[in-house]
């Protein structure tokens, strides 16, 4: 809040024209390759370091549990230790993968879709509903994940997962860059939803999003504190380990409803860009329906319809193959945990992530 705050001051101040919103959009690129070079350099750091972690560590320190095959490649992409961390002077000790988790690419998610912005306006001197919903609607989503982020350390990617270039690619040039697309091609090719379609792909958000954080907060409830008077009426099964499976409210609809809501979250961030694609002609053409700039250029989909959703829609398709396979993953991993036990609830909780369909 306070990072933004700053930012905000400095576009009250100077507009679309505050040199943060320009320097972004201008050094678009030398930021993309800079992000993923620290990334390198991060993964590198934690790798070389966890060689330092012993068998019962005394300062606590853990190796994750599939992150030292020995195979090179592998350990260093997926990250060998569990949770390492940094004592910064005046700071004090920091754990780096939850940081990164959440500091960083989603504070970058923000602010790369509000360099957008200001670069719409600069280009055409007035803001679309389509970017302008897109930027609020995926602000509140990052602000509810710091606001949540006690939730976090339940998850696969803390309690099970090494922090490797995996996670550091993900947090600091994956998220940010790669989420901001469908702004980033607004910015340039202005799309205007009206009230019916603001109301419609709203509606689709506000039902992802309410299946994500509820079916999250049961879960994260349940987890760090069974006997809070919510948890009264679920159901549930013992098993053999000591722990207990959720087989009724939003878990008993299937086993990843959580996977579910993000997803359907998705198609609300892309939707609005259409039948993406545009083409920047020179001033003066006169295409009809064209985009004017405050330059004179004209930007027109043209022949370039429908080759953007490439990207724009890369991250429905791309959030599918992730949450399927994540899926897969933790199913693995409780089944050898559990055994039997989650046999059993398989046969009671049937769906894995879409219920009746998958």
């Amino acid at each position: 809040m306070f990072t933004l705050a700053i930012l905000a001051a400095g576009t009250f101040a100077q507009g679309a024209e505050f040199p943060v919103w320009t320097y972004i959009t201008d050094n678009y690129l030398p930021l993309l390759t800079a992000n993923i070079i620290v990334a390198f350099a991060l993964s590198t750091y934690v790798y070389v370091r966890s060689f330092q972690v012993k068998p019962n560590d005394p300062n606590l320190r853990l190796l994750a549990a599939g992150g030292h095959t020995g195979n090179i490649m592998y350990d260093f992409y997926i990250g060998r230790e569990l949770n390492p961390r940094v004592t910064i002077p005046l700071l004090g000790e920091i754990d780096i993968k939850e940081f990164m988790e959440i500091r960083p690419g989603l504070l970058g998610w923000i602010i790369l879709n509000c360099a957008f912005v200001a670069k719409q306006y600069r280009l055409y001197g007035f803001l679309s509903d389509s970017i302008v919903f897109i930027t609020l609607i995926q602000g509140l989503y990052v602000m509810d994940g710091q606001f949540m982020e006690p939730a976090l350390l339940t998850t696969m990617d803390i309690t099970r997962d090494g922090f490797g270039y995996m996670l550091a690619f993900g947090d600091l040039v994956w998220v940010p860059f790669l989420y901001t697309q469908q702004t980033r091609y607004l910015a340039t090719h202005p799309q205007h939803l009206g009230t019916l379609g603001l109301v419609l792909v709203g509606a689709v958000l506000v039902a992802g999003f309410a299946i994500f954080r509820l079916s999250n907060l049961q879960k994260n409830t349940f987890r760090t504190n069974p006997e809070d008077p919510r948890n009264a009426n679920v159901k549930y099964i013992n098993t053999k380990t000591g722990s207990r499976l959720m087989i009724s409210g939003w878990w008993g609809v299937s086993r990843h409803i959580n996977y579910f809501g993000d997803w359907l979250q998705s198609f609300g961030y892309s939707v609005p860009t259409g039948l993406a694609g545009y083409t920047i002609l020179t001033a003066g053409t006169g295409a009809e329906g064209a985009y004017k700039m405050l330059d004179g250029r004209e930007v027109v989909q043209g022949d370039a319809k429908g080759f953007g959703m490439l990207f724009t829609y890369f991250y429905v398709l791309y959030f599918a193959v992730l949450l399927v396979h994540r899926a897969g993953r933790d199913d693995d991993m409780c089944a050898m945990k559990y055994g039997e036990d989650w046999e059993k609830y398989k046969k009671i909780v049937r769906w894995k992530i879409v219920p009746y369909i998958y």
